[in-house]
């Protein structure tokens, strides 16, 4: 299922200055029953946003207005425990096309490559700047460039480069995921096969 093209983001985000935020607290186990990917958004961080009765916590940052953007700024250690891909899902279907973090499960951090959301460690130094900026000003943008892998704030100027498979790199700039890339070369393939002794 091809996704969005992910080339420059600038955006204001959203701080969520919480470490060791788990994939059951992203997205919890009750909600793992779909097989779409569509409709997870509702319930991302569900027990976090929402009381028992369904009513918003208005202390939770997705609840409150101030911020906003397609940008998520979590703690470090962002997105350990369980390999569910449905976190992924949800952090995508809410909105979010970038999520920074000091420090990156892996599993969690190939599950957002493989759907579209891009995952951009930072150092903890440019963490916390990153995350005393927004407290600042919530309506402070952060511009990340996939193609030269640099996330700035534009505030300051201030910038840091950032990893990225090559190969997962140039999916995300092309919208593929590993079938569109595929049937992207299926011509380059078919050579190759035709070439194969039988």
């Amino acid at each position: 299922m091809a996704y969005d093209k992910f080339n420059i983001l600038t955006s204001s985000a959203v701080p969520l200055p919480i470490e060791n935020v788990d994939t059951d607290q992203i997205i919890p186990a009750r909600f793992l029953k779909a097989t779409k990917r569509e409709g997870f958004g509702d319930n991302l961080f569900r027990d976090w946003r929402y009381n028992g009765d369904d009513t918003p916590k208005a202390d939770f940052v997705l609840n409150d207005s101030t911020y906003s953007g397609k940008i998520l700024v979590g703690g470090k250690n962002f997105g350990s425990g369980s390999s569910r891909e449905h976190a992924a899902w949800a952090v995508y279907d809410y909105g979010f096309r970038a999520v920074v973090s000091s420090f990156f499960a892996d599993i969690f951090k190939g599950n957002c490559l493989n759907i579209g959301v891009l995952p951009v460690q930072v150092s903890p130094e440019f963490a916390e700047t990153i995350f005393n900026t927004i407290e600042a000003d919530p309506k402070t943008e952060l511009e990340i460039n996939l193609p030269n892998q640099t996330i700035t704030l534009l505030a300051t100027g201030q910038s840091e480069s950032f990893a990225i498979n090559g190969y997962k790199k140039n999916n995300m700039i092309n919208g593929f995921d590993d079938i569109d890339y595929l049937q992207n070369i299926k011509e380059d393939i078919q050579a190759f096969a035709d070439k194969l002794p039988y």
